[in-house]
């Protein structure tokens, strides 16, 4: 039975697998039971087509689907080493969120499954448990610059889909953790093939996409001058 994290009294905190809190130098206490998250798996699969001619091809596809994993366990449930937060390389989230007029606030939602949300007046929270803290951070504050929330700086004309929404998010989410060499690629992409359908992003949401990206990249890194100076 999935018992919400709310009901078991848990201090929200990051959050990692066993192998990795033992990497940590740190281990589960005795007698902890693992968090239940829902976790997107990617899968490829290859089907028989028959071509004009009248030949078999096989054709491979991708899909995503979605299973709950009892598999991580919040910092408060783990004892040892103490806890270093990673640094993310070559880019600050302080200056990032100045720059980009972004406020980060106390996240309130009691939902363990909720890595995140962006609201009006240019707001973000990330929630403790996030899985790929960062990745996280970078879609709400993509769906502020894109505005997908009604006040950001690249709203189209007429509302967005909510689909198109989270495939443009999750792809500026993507663009950062790769252009860092931070975690979390894969399961972006699973998550922008599950709101994609497989349809095509258009010249314009691509257009939008590198631009929010790098909007986020620039705000948070070094000024260049600054970096001269001290080397």
């Amino acid at each position: 039975m999935h018992i919400p994290h709310k009901a078991r009294q848990l201090q929200p905190g990051p959050i990692a697998t066993v192998p990795k809190w033992n990497q940590l130098g740190r281990r589960v206490k005795k007698g902890e039971r693992a968090l239940t998250l829902c976790m997107p798996l990617s899968r490829k699969a290859t089907k028989t087509t028959i071509a004009e001619d009248g030949t078999e091809q096989q054709e491979e596809t991708a899909y995503t689907f979605y299973m709950w994993r009892s598999r991580w366990f919040v910092l408060s449930q783990t004892e040892g080493a103490d806890y270093q937060p990673p640094a993310i390389p070559k880019w600050n989230e302080e200056k990032a969120l100045a720059a980009l007029n972004i406020q980060r606030e106390a996240f309130e939602d009691l939902d363990g499954n909720v890595q995140g949300y962006a609201k009006r007046g240019r707001k973000i929270a990330v929630s403790p448990l996030a899985f790929h803290p960062f990745r996280t951070l970078a879609h709400e504050c993509a769906h502020v610059i894109l505005g997908h929330v009604g006040d950001g700086d690249l709203s189209d004309s007429e509302a967005t889909p909510r689909d198109l929404r989270e495939v443009e998010a999750e792809a500026v989410a993507l663009l950062c953790c790769e252009s860092l060499g931070l975690p979390g690629a894969e399961y972006s992409r699973g998550y922008i093939q599950s709101w994609g359908r497989g349809q095509t992003i258009s010249d314009r949401s691509a257009q939008r996409i590198f631009h929010a990206a790098d909007q986020i990249l620039r705000a948070g890194r070094p000024a260049v001058n600054a970096t001269r100076e001290a080397s």
